[in-house]
């Protein structure tokens, strides 16, 4: 089985483990600092970060696959390999099937996305997600939670909200209720005849989708919603699109403008991707989530 027919995730070493000690070391005393600290306890397993329950998820689906891995995952870090060792004997002492790395040193490793041919990019780095979705590639940053009050799915399908607007599809929508009011977005929705244009994710949804493909409905082990402020009559072009893109989504909340919180804690999201990041701060005190910077309200 070839790398094309896998859907690789690559996700940075602060995304998958909770380094804020050995990072505010470097911030407080430098680089030479955190180099001495993570070397003198690279033997002392890291705690989960905010994106380790969902890598644990993503990776299990590979499980339903008797004689292939369908989903890979790899680090992409900014660390030095010296610094990374603590980050991989870590990886194994969790038992996460993590056999690639880039470690750059320093540097954005967004550069090596596409090599690595990553569908999704997860990273705790405002400046390598922005650089990674320049590149076309979908990304999010994973915004820390206080506390973690989290209400994952307990059970063992992956659950993933998307919001729809400069995430599924483009910010062209978002553009006119942004210049123009509501009024205008309703009308120029209304009287559109083209499907909606694809934003940053669509590619990522598309991957999913294939995935989701290979199993009956009420069998698989990935569940997607759409949650949006759209309503109607503005749902009507969204349900066309997806339907053009031959995309399934699972569920399609259309909410009007309500808040988006208890219905992701309701429908018990593993993640949740939106551009704007007030309601990723409303949303995150329920649900890990992924700001995509990304669209007119990010400009």
């Amino acid at each position: 089985m070839n790398d094309q027919s896998k859907l690789i995730i690559g996700i940075s070493s602060r995304a998958l483990f909770n380094l804020d000690e050995s990072h505010e070391i470097y911030e407080k005393e430098g680089l030479d600092s955190y180099r001495d600290y993570q070397i003198a306890n690279e033997d002392k397993t890291l705690d989960p970060g905010e994106a380790f329950s969902l890598v644990k998820k993503i990776l299990s689906i590979n499980s339903f696959y008797k004689d292939k891995e369908r989903i890979e995952v790899i680090l992409l870090s900014r660390n030095t390999s010296d610094t990374g060792l603590r980050i991989r004997n870590s990886i194994e002492a969790h038992g996460l099937n993590i056999s690639r790395a880039a470690f750059c040193g320093g540097e954005s490793p967004h550069r090596y996305v596409k090599d690595f041919g990553v569908h999704l990019f997860l990273s705790s780095s405002f400046e390598d997600v922005k650089l990674a979705i320049e590149s076309n590639v979908a990304a999010a940053t994973i915004i820390s939670r206080d506390g973690k009050n989290n209400t994952q799915s307990n059970d063992d399908q992956l659950k993933i909200a998307f919001d729809g607007d400069a995430v599924i599809f483009s910010d062209d929508s978002e553009k006119v209720f942004h210049e123009e009011g509501l009024d205008a977005f309703i009308e120029n929705e209304v009287m559109a005849t083209s499907p909606l244009k694809e934003g940053p994710f669509k590619s990522f949804l598309v991957e999913l989708n294939k995935i989701q493909n290979d199993f009956d409905a009420n069998e698989c082990p990935i569940r997607t919603a759409l949650v949006t402020a759209r309503s109607a009559p503005s749902d009507k072009r969204v349900i066309k699109t997806l339907r053009e893109w031959g995309v399934r989504i699972d569920e399609s909340l259309f909410l009007g403008g309500m808040s988006k919180q208890h219905f992701l804690k309701s429908f018990e999201a593993d993640i949740f991707f939106d551009d704007q990041k007030k309601h990723i701060m409303d949303a995150i005190k329920t649900t890990a989530s992924g700001h995509v910077p990304y669209g007119i309200k990010n400009k």
